[in-house]
C-alpha cells in the first residue's frame, strides 16, 4: 500500500510472510567418516576411559551429532548403518554462522551448485545440525544429505550453499525506509498534513527487501521510503532523539 505525499513515497508497516535466503558454502564428503567415528566411539566406552570417551563424544558433535544422538548411540551400543548413504545421495557439510544457527534446522531445504558444473542445482536437506560453535569463526557445521545424479559430485569438491527459509507471517517494514546511523536504526514516520517524525526502531531478521519489526513501530503506521528524502534528514536525525514508543 503506497501512498505519494507531495513526492514523499510511504509504505505502509504490515504483516507480510518472510522468506530469509542463506548464502554459504560447503564441502562434499561421504559419510563413512561419521560412521567411523561412531564405531571408534562405541569401542572407547568399553574401555571405561574418561578422558577418550570426552575426546570421542567432542569429535561427533564437531561431525554434526547433537547430544541426544550421542545418547542414542550410547544405548543402542552400535553406529547407524544409515550413514552409508546410497549411491545416489552424498553428505555436504555446510557453513553456517553463529547468528544464522538458530534458523537452520533438521529437514531445512537446500541448494547446492560446484563449480565444475554451472548451472546445475542439486537439491537436499539438511540432516544434523552440530552444537558446537567454532570459536575462531563463530561458525557451525550443518550436514546436509544431497541427492547426487551419476554420482557428480565428488567428495572434497566445494559447493555454494542456498537455504531458503521461511519466517512465516511477521511484522514488516520496508528496507529502504531503514536508515542505519551506525549506533541506531531510525525510520521516519509519515503522521499525515506534512508532518514526519523520526522513531528508533527495533529490528529482527532480514529477509528479500523487508525487515521483521521487533519494537518502535505499529501495524499500519506509514514510513517513508524515498531515499533522498531520508538523506536529508539524516543530519537532522542525528541531533534529534526521535520519538520513543514505550
Amino acid at each position: 500500500d503506497e501512498e505519494t505525499l507531495a513526492g514523499v513515497k510511504t509504505e505502509r508497516v504490515g504483516q507480510r510472510r518472510l522468506f530469509k535466503e542463506i548464502q554459504t558454502v560447503g564441502t562434499v564428503a561421504y559419510d563413512p567418516d561419521l560412521y567411523v567415528a561412531q564405531e571408534e566411539y562405541v569401542g572407547v566406552l568399553g574401555l571405561g576411559d574418561a578422558s577418550l570417551i570426552e575426546a570421542g563424544k567432542r569429535r561427533l558433535r564437531i561431525l554434526g551429532l547433537n547430544d541426544a544422538q550421542i545418547e542414542k548411540l550410547q544405548t543402542e551400543g552400535k553406529a547407524e548403518a544409515g550413514l552409508i548413504l546410497p549411491e545416489d545421495k552424498i553428505c555436504v557439510y555446510i557453513t553456517i554462522y553463529e547468528n544464522e544457527m538458530g534458523l537452520v534446522k533438521e529437514g531445512t531445504s537446500v541448494e547446492i551448485d560446484a563449480v565444475a558444473f554451472p548451472g546445475e542445482i542439486f537439491f537436499g536437506k539438511i540432516a544434523a545440525v552440530s552444537p558446537v560453535v567454532d570459536a575462531l569463526t563463530r561458525t557451525i557445521r550443518a550436514r546436509a544429505e544431497i541427492v547426487n545424479p551419476g554420482e557428480k559430485l565428488k567428495p572434497g569438491m566445494f559447493t555454494n550453499v542456498k537455504i531458503k527459509i521461511d519466517l512465516g507471517s511477521r511484522l514488516a517494514v520496508a528496507q529502504e525506509a531503514v536508515l542505519n546511523t551506525g549506533k541506531r536504526m531510525i525510520v521516519v514516520v509519515a503522521k499525515g498534513n506534512g508532518q514526519y517524525i523520526s522513531r528508533d526502531v527495533r529490528l529482527g531478521q532480514k529477509a528479500a527487501g523487508y525487515y521483521e519489526v521487533v519494537g518502535g513501530l505499529k501495524e499500519g503506521e506509514l514510513t517513508v521510503t524515498t531515499g533522498n528524502f531520508l538523506i536529508d534528514s539524516e543530519s537532522r536525525l542525528q541531533s534529534t532523539q526521535g520519538e520513543h514508543q514505550h
